[in-house]
C-alpha cells in the first residue's frame, strides 16, 4: 500500500491520526504495531514515517487531534458567556464524556508511566492544557469572577484531574446521577467564587 492517488498529504495525515486514535484506543498502545496504523489507515509504513517520526509521536499527535476542545469552543460560540459558566457546563457533562477520546487518554497515560518518550510528549500535550487553563483561570479572577486569593495553576490542575478522572472511571464501572453531579459541581465552583473580604 504506498500512498494513495489523489490524496493530499495533509488528507494522509489526517488519515493516520483517525487510524491511530481507532487503533491505539482498541488494542492499547502497547499492543499496536506501527504497520497496523499504517494498514488502517491504508497507506504504506514508508507514508506513516513520512509524517510520524515514532509510535510515540503519533499517540501523541492522536491524543492532540481528538481531544475536543469544549471550552474553547463554548467561549468561542459565545464570547459574553462568563468563564464560570463555562466551566459549569463543561463539568456537569464529564461523567457523559467521549469514550474514543477517554480510552485514547486512558492508553496514554499508562503507556506514559512505561514508555520516557511517550511521558515526554504527553507531558508536553497536558502541559499545554494545564498553560490554556490556568490563562483563563487568570482572566476569570481579573473579572472577578473566580477568588484572586486561590492560585490559578492549582485551580487548573483541578480541572485537569477531574478530566482525566472521568476518562478512567467511566459511567459503565462507576455510574453517577446527573441530578446529583450537577448540584456537586455547582457546589464546587461555587467555592471558587471570590466573598466580601477576598474583593478587598
Amino acid at each position: 500500500m504506498g500512498r494513495i492517488a489523489g490524496v493530499s498529504a495533509a488528507e494522509t495525515r489526517e488519515r493516520l491520526l483517525q487510524a491511530a486514535a481507532e487503533v491505539f484506543a482498541e488494542r492499547g498502545y502497547e499492543g499496536t504495531r506501527v504497520a497496523d496504523i499504517a494498514a488502517a489507515a491504508g497507506v504504506s509504513n514508508g507514508a506513516l514515517y513520512a509524517h510520524f517520526s515514532s509510535k510515540a509521536e503519533l499517540l501523541a499527535a492522536a491524543l492532540e487531534a481528538h481531544g475536543r476542545p469544549v471550552l474553547a469552543d463554548l467561549l468561542a460560540a459565545d464570547p459574553s458567556r462568563s468563564i464560570m459558566d463555562v466551566l459549569f457546563i463543561v463539568g456537569r457533562c464529564l461523567p457523559h464524556g467521549d469514550d474514543d477520546h477517554g480510552r485514547l487518554v486512558v492508553e496514554a497515560l499508562v503507556a506514559a508511566t512505561r514508555d520516557e518518550e511517550v511521558a515526554r510528549r504527553v507531558r508536553g500535550h497536558f502541559g499545554e492544557k494545564a498553560e490554556w487553563l490556568t490563562s483563563l483561570v487568570r482572566t476569570a479572577q481579573a473579572g472577578d469572577e473566580i477568588d484572586r486569593t486561590l492560585a490559578p495553576d492549582a485551580i487548573a490542575h483541578f480541572c485537569l484531574l477531574l478530566a482525566m478522572g472521568s476518562s478512567l472511571v467511566t459511567q459503565d464501572l462507576h455510574p453517577v446521577g446527573d441530578e446529583g453531579w450537577t448540584a456537586l459541581i455547582a457546589r464546587v465552583l461555587s467555592a471558587l467564587a471570590p466573598t466580601e473580604a477576598t474583593k478587598q
